[in-house]
């Protein structure tokens, strides 16, 4: 069974993979095996990360690049291929969130959101699957969201990227399959990172919150892990086009 999951010399992507859920994907992928290629936007938890790998004896590269731009986006996918010759895995992890009402969100908030969370998914996935299809196999995972199903409030902007993030999963999937490149996505719950932590702090909204996950706490990056190495491995040859929630039962409320 532990052939299932083994990853020992597949090439990894994982974007914004320095830091938060990102990080913590891309350790565990690398503890199974895996070398990382990791673009991140600045060099905040480059150094940590980068000891964390090298002390599970594998390889990892990091590149300081920003995904808003489509031409950077595009091009990572070839670096990738410079440095390690192959791409097995591509983790699209890297994304923003404003907060605010809709009456008083701003164009370019909406722009800022949409260019890293859910464009930089299409132009990245795009020029990974042409690599993909070359090689005869891959696996692309995008990370959703609980709102990849529900509105939520005062981030419209993030609801839209990621409930285009859950569409362009199946459609990937659709039609990828034939050459062998499975397409899923990872739709977190509430995990406690940097960019909840202001809900975190409004003890009236962390209440409310908490008293719907029949969990009865908020989720950790950890968490995320098992799931992101099943997906990328062997073990999910056959889940094609496939969202699946880690939200401690959120939704099944």
């Amino acid at each position: 069974m532990t052939e299932l999951f083994n990853l020992t010399n597949k090439i990894a992507m994982v974007t914004g993979g320095a830091i938060g859920i990102g990080k913590a994907l891309a350790l565990g992928l690398a503890s199974h095996g895996a070398d990382l290629y990791l673009p991140v936007y600045d060099l905040t938890g480059v150094e940590e990360i980068k000891k964390e790998v090298e002390a599970l004896n594998r390889r990892v590269f990091i590149h300081v690049v920003d995904l808003s731009k489509p031409e950077n986006a595009i091009a990572e996918v070839t670096l990738c291929m410079e440095k390690f010759g192959r791409l097995d895995i591509l983790i699209n992890n890297a994304g923003i969130i404003k907060r605010s009402p809709i009456l008083e969100g701003t164009n370019q908030d909406w722009q800022a959101v949409i260019d890293i969370n859910l464009s930089a998914v299409y132009y990245i996935s795009r020029e990974a699957s042409k690599i993909m299809k070359e090689q005869g196999s891959g696996k692309i995972i995008n990370i959703a969201s609980m709102l990849s199903f529900q509105g939520g409030k005062f981030v419209p902007s993030y609801t839209a990227s990621k409930h285009g993030v859950a569409g362009l999963t199946k459609a990937f999937a659709n039609e990828l399959a034939e050459f062998n490149i499975q397409t899923n996505a990872i739709a977190p719950g509430y995990i406690e990172t940097n960019n909840t932590a202001p809900i975190r702090a409004d003890e009236k909204r962390n209440a409310e919150i908490l008293s719907r996950i029949p969990a009865n706490r908020w989720g950790q990056v950890t968490d995320l892990v098992g799931a992101a190495i099943f997906l990328s491995s062997g073990a999910s040859d056959y889940v094609n086009g496939h969202v699946l929630a880690i939200d401690g039962g959120w939704l099944a409320r």
